[in-house]
């Protein structure tokens, strides 16, 4: 499997424009933790995590549908929310971060690679460079 490089997907995202303002970050632990902090460092926003699983290491499905495994423990309610994760293949996981925190003010989505508000690649799927 390709992987990207660090740089590749730098590049992708300093040439994001984003339409909104945003005040917070929030990325889907864990693949979106290293490019939610990228993110939350370009638009200098405080980064939150939220805890949602659907798929094991090997990217298999393992739940029947994304579940929050932790409670979500960050204040969203009237905030301009950027939701960040590593890829989006059908775009459940993201729909339910995007559920469970539909008492923001606006809630947008990106994915490195996959379907969302804004993507920085939609290609087949590859190996992300932090990835072990």
């Amino acid at each position: 499997m390709e992987t990207k490089s660090f740089e590749a997907i730098l590049e992708r995202l300093r040439a994001v424009e984003f339409a909104e303002q945003f005040d917070l970050v929030v990325a889907v632990a864990r693949g979106g933790i290293v490019p939610g902090a990228l993110v939350a460092q370009k638009l200098g926003c405080p980064l939150a995590t939220i805890v949602i699983n659907f798929r094991n290491d090997m990217h298999q499905p393992c739940r029947k549908s994304p579940e929050l495994i932790q409670p979500v423990d960050f204040s969203y309610k009237g905030r301009r929310i950027l939701i960040v994760d590593d890829r989006s293949r059908t775009g459940a996981t993201l729909s339910t971060a995007k559920e469970l925190l539909k008492e923001a003010a606006i809630v947008r989505t990106l994915a490195v690679n996959g379907k969302a508000d804004y993507s920085l690649f939609d290609e087949p799927c590859f190996k992300m460079p932090w990835a072990g």
